[in-house]
This record gives structure tokens, sequence and C-alpha cells, in this order.
């Protein structure tokens, strides 16, 4: 394998996890993809080794890419994909290779709420990851993956954007390379509406009102309020839409698309979302993060048009009000 950092070994040393059937997986490798290109000239290119060895890793369900087994040569992989290479064959590995094979059935778990030529949607329960994680491989990727390649086992999606983990809402991955290549270069540019619903703790005195502030990062991932204007900027419209015993219902849109944005400001704010463990919650009347993604408005960047997509509010939300 190419030479490592200290930095990337410690990063392989945690790679120790369980995947969905609670197997240990030991990976050996863990790659970064810098640009468009395909799976088997990638790993030639990172790995010290030859071209068999390879395609026997390919073959024996040994690589991953975002936490889903690929053995397909010629798979496309993207800007900021994850490339990994387990120690040991997946049980769980898909058919993919380059010789001709019928694509497997799959029923998906996930609500599609949104499907044409370049995009897929999903209504991303709580609980799950957008992409996977060093300590779950369960991820929206892999589902829409299988969902995809069992109608063409050439396909797959496209991380546009992601949502955090115990956020439900709209997700929407892209289905080919050039679509993708153009949102994701001005993502925030082709973006008009991303509309969120959350239920905060305490009575607000502002009913509607723009909260602007600066966004850090501290060692153990939290992210925080600063005045120190080389933070990051965050930008979130609120709108308080019921009130009762103490709590808020809010529609918010954020202008500005930072890790953990809503979550932080309305924490700075004093009225932390329910269920928060991460941001400071005394209440959590629904056991879970009150706070779902509810629409997506975007532009097609080749035909101009203007693509809604929306997730009900759960209807859990509406009951405590």
């Amino acid at each position: 394998m190419e030479r490592r950092t200290g930095r990337e070994n410690n990063r392989e040393r945690r790679g120790q996890v369980r995947n969905e059937k609670d197997e240990r997986i030991i990976y050996t490798a863990s790659y970064k993809v810098n640009r468009s290109d395909e799976l088997l000239e990638f790993l030639l290119r990172k790995c010290n080794t030859s071209r068999n060895n390879v395609k026997s890793l390919l073959t024996n369900g040994q690589v991953l890419v975002n936490g889903s087994v690929i053995s397909q040569y010629d798979f496309a992989l993207a800007k900021d994909d994850e490339v990994k290479i387990s120690k040991t064959p997946m049980k769980d590995k898909l058919v993919r290779n380059t010789k001709k094979s019928a694509v497997r059935p799959y029923r998906m778990d996930l609500k599609i709420i949104y499907e044409d030529d370049d995009f897929v949607a999903v209504d991303k329960p709580v609980g799950l990851l957008s992409v996977e994680s060093d300590k779950d491989r369960n991820c929206a990727f892999g589902k829409v993956l299988k969902y995809l390649q069992s109608k063409d086992k050439n396909a797959r999606p496209f991380i546009l954007h992601r949502i955090d983990k115990e956020t439900s809402g709209v997700l929407v991955f892209a289905k080919n390379p050039k679509v993708y290549s153009a949102l994701k270069l001005k993502w925030n540019e082709y973006v008009s509406e991303r509309e969120y619903f959350a239920i905060a703790e305490g009575i607000f005195e502002k009913k509607e009102n723009r909260l602007v502030n600066y966004l850090k990062e501290n060692k153990n991932n939290l992210v925080f309020v600063t005045q120190d204007p080389s933070g990051q900027k965050a930008v979130t419209d609120y709108r308080v839409v019921r009130e009762k015993d103490g709590l808020s219902l809010l529609a918010l849109n954020i202008q500005t698309g930072r890790k953990n944005q809503i979550r932080v400001q309305l924490k700075a704010l004093g009225h932390s979302i329910v269920g928060d463990e991460k941001y400071g919650f005394t209440k959590n009347p629904l056991s879970r993060l009150g706070l779902h993604a509810s629409k997506l408005v975007f532009l097609h960047p080749f035909t101009k048009e203007l693509i809604t997509i929306s997730a009900s509010v759960p209807n859990e939300f509406w009951k405590i009000f």
C-alpha cells in the first residue's frame, strides 16, 4: 500500500467496527476520492500491488465505497467518496464484476418521495446515517445504492448533501455524475429553500426572527457560537408555529448549510431542541431529536426546472400541540 500518515494510520486502527450483522470489520486502508474516477483504476494508483491482486480484492468483496461493498471494476467514483479495504471478504457483498450478471431484486425499506431520471429522494428516518461512519455502515446511501442497482447494475447514487443521523426528512441523491458535478460545485447557489421543523424548549419572546452567528468546532467535534468572525457564518430564519406547555414548534429556513447549524443557534438562544443529547436538552417528549427536514427546493443545473421535494412533518410533532 502507499505510505500512510500517522493520522491515517490512527484512523485505520480505529477502523474496527461492526457491520449491520454485528460482525467485526478490520480495515487495512482508507482513501478519500479527490476527483471523478473508476474504482479499479483508482485502487491501482493507491495500492502498491498488481492489477490481479486489486481485482481479487474487488471480486472477494473486500472493497467498500461509502460503507457499501462494491466489486464492479468500473464503478463510478465521485469527489468526497470514501473507499476502504477490508482485511477479510464481506458476506454481504453484491454481485458486481465485469461479466454480465442478473441484478438481484431489492425492496428498499425507505420511503421514496421523489424520483426522476436525474434524482432520487427519500424520507430519511431518525437514527439512520446519510452516509456510513467508522462506527456504523448502515446508512441511506447503501440502501439507495442497492435500490438503484436492483434496476441497473451500473447505477449508483451521488451524495449531494447530508442531514444528521438524529434528524429525519428530505435527503436527495443525484443519479448521474454530470448532474452531481454541476450541482455540487455550486450547491448553495442552486438551492433556494431548505425548510425544517423543530420543537424547541421554552416560549420565544420574538415569534419571528433571523439568527446570524459565527460557528466553530472544538476538538470534541462539538459546534459552538463564537464572536470570532473567522468562524463560519450561519444564518437561520425561524417562525413560531405553535406553543404549548413550555414548548414551541418552529418552522425554520436555513440560508447557510453549516454543521449542526439549527441545533447550535437555538441552544445559544436558550431554546435547545427537545431530545438533543449533544446540545443540552432538558425535555424529551418525543424520545428522539425534535428536528425534521421538511422541504428542499433547488434549480436543475441544466433544464433550469425548479424542483421542490417535501417530507411531511411527523405526526408526533403535531400531537404535542
